[in-house]
């Protein structure tokens, strides 16, 4: 009995938020590979649609640029970027009170953080 061949990807990172700018909504999307050449490695791209990218360029880099769909392919899948959370405003509240000059700060410093304060103040959904 012959044994079967494992399947073999290649994976794209996706942000389903990417038309507004990466948001971290990232997921690993695979592709097979359905067949490899010395100068290609064909593959399926959603669903059906056959495409092929550079084996020497995608082995050498372990990635490689797919205009089509512009985004980067890669041979192992990518790790999710995290994105750091951005500070509470009782986090951006404190740090500009330690900031300010009467604390031991300086009028720049206070000045920086107040208008951090203010821009999240701004940005949070009212009540």
């Amino acid at each position: 009995m012959a044994e079967l061949a494992a399947t073999e990807y290649l994976y794209e990172l996706w942000d389903a938020n990417w038309d507004d700018g990466p948001l971290g909504n990232y997921r690993v999307l695979r592709h097979e590979i359905t067949r490899k050449t010395p100068k290609r490695i064909y593959f399926t791209r959603g669903g059906s649609r056959p495409a092929f990218v550079d084996r020497q360029r995608i082995e050498a880099d372990g990635k490689i640029f797919y205009r089509p769909i512009a985004r980067t392919l890669y041979l192992a899948p990518p790790e999710i970027p995290h994105q750091p959370k951005p500070p509470s405003l009782p986090e951006l509240r404190k740090a500009m009170a330690d900031a300010h000059p009467d604390r031991g700060g300086n009028n720049e410093a206070f000045i920086a953080a107040r208008r951090r304060y203010e821009a999240a103040r701004d940005r949070a959904p009212r009540p």
